[in-house]
C-alpha cells in the first residue's frame, strides 16, 4: 500500500505560498547545427504541477535537463528559488561559473530519469540513502530512518535490503522515487518516468506521482501519457520544434485547445 508522501516545500510551504520556485528566462540550447531549444521561458511556482507534452524531438527532456544544469543553456537564465544559476563563458562552452554553488543547487532538486540509475553494487536502501549521507552531509541515523519511512510509503520498504536486479522496474522506479524525495527536494523533476516500464507497471509508478501532486509537491514532468497529465496537472506546456506553441490550465489545453498543431498531437494521442 502507498501511504502519505511529503516533501520538504510541500511540508513547510504555507498554503497560500504560490512564489515562484523555478523561473526560466528565454532559453536556448542547440547541439551543433542542431537548435533544440529556440527561447523558452516559464514559472513554475510552489505548489504546482506542470506537465510538459510534444512529440519526440521537440525539446521537452532538453529543457528538463536544462533546470539542473544536466544541459547547460547556450543563452537566457535558470532560477531556483529566486537564485540565479552562474554560467560562464560562450556557446557551445557555457558552463556554471561555481561548482560549489551547482552542487547546492542540484541538492534540492529531486530528478527521475526514463531509465530508473539505481547504483546496481548497492542495496536499495544504500541507494536511497547514498545522497543525503555524502552531499548534503547529514547524520547516517537520521537519513535511514527517513529512508525506510520513504520506502514504505512508495510501497516497497520489503525490498530495502534487495539490490536493484532483485526488483522489477516498477519497484526500482518508485525506488528512484524515494532517492529523489529523500533530498527533500523543493522541487522534483520528471523525465517520462514510466516510458521504460510495461504497462501493467505504469500505474504504480504513475499513482506515486499523483500521490505527490494532491500532497502539494512542485513537480514539473514530461509525459507521453494525456490521461495523467490531464488527473495530475495544474498547467499543461505543449512544446513544438523547441517553442511553447500553447500553454494552459487543463481544460483550457485538452478542452479548449486553439493551437492547429496541439490538436494535430492530440487527435495521434488519441485524445483529440
Amino acid at each position: 500500500m502507498i501511504s502519505s508522501i511529503s516533501t520538504a516545500a510541500a511540508a513547510e510551504a504555507p498554503s497560500n505560498d504560490r512564489r515562484p520556485v523555478i523561473e526560466l528566462h528565454d532559453l536556448h540550447k542547440s547541439f551543433g547545427s542542431l537548435e533544440v531549444l529556440k527561447g523558452i521561458s516559464l514559472t513554475a511556482r510552489r505548489g504546482e504541477v506542470i506537465s510538459l507534452i510534444g512529440s519526440s524531438g521537440s525539446g521537452k527532456s532538453t529543457l528538463l535537463r536544462c533546470i539542473n544544469m544536466l544541459e547547460v543553456p547556450d543563452r537566457g537564465t535558470v532560477s531556483i528559488d529566486g537564485e540565479v544559476i552562474d554560467l560562464a563563458g560562450d556557446a557551445p562552452h557555457r558552463h556554471p561559473a561555481s561548482e560549489t554553488q551547482l552542487r547546492r543547487i542540484r541538492s534540492e532538486l529531486g530528478m527521475v530519469f526514463q531509465s530508473f540509475n539505481l547504483w546496481s553494487h548497492m542495496s536499495i536502501i544504500e541507494n536511497v540513502m547514498e545522497a543525503p549521507i555524502h552531499v548534503q552531509k547529514r547524520e547516517r541515523e537520521d537519513v535511514r530512518s527517513q529512508a525506510l519511512a520513504l520506502l514504505d510509503k512508495v510501497g516497497i520498504a520489503s525490498k530495502a535490503d534487495n539490490y536493484p536486479s532483485q526488483l522489477s522496474g516498477g519497484q526500482q522506479q518508485r525506488a528512484a522515487i524515494a532517492r529523489a524525495l529523500c533530498i527533500n527536494p523543493k522541487v522534483m523533476l520528471f523525465d517520462e518516468p514510466t516510458s521504460a516500464l510495461d504497462p501493467e507497471l505504469e500505474g504504480e509508478v504513475l499513482r506515486v506521482i499523483k500521490l505527490l501532486a494532491d500532497e502539494g509537491a512542485t513537480m514539473i514532468l514530461v509525459t507521453h501519457d494525456m490521461k495523467f497529465a490531464r488527473e495530475v496537472s495544474d498547467r499543461v506546456v505543449f512544446l513544438h520544434q523547441g517553442l511553447i506553441e500553447e500553454t494552459g490550465t487543463v481544460d483550457e489545453v485538452f478542452g479548449n485547445t486553439k493551437s492547429a498543431r496541439l490538436k494535430q498531437f492530440l487527435s495521434a494521442a488519441g485524445h483529440g
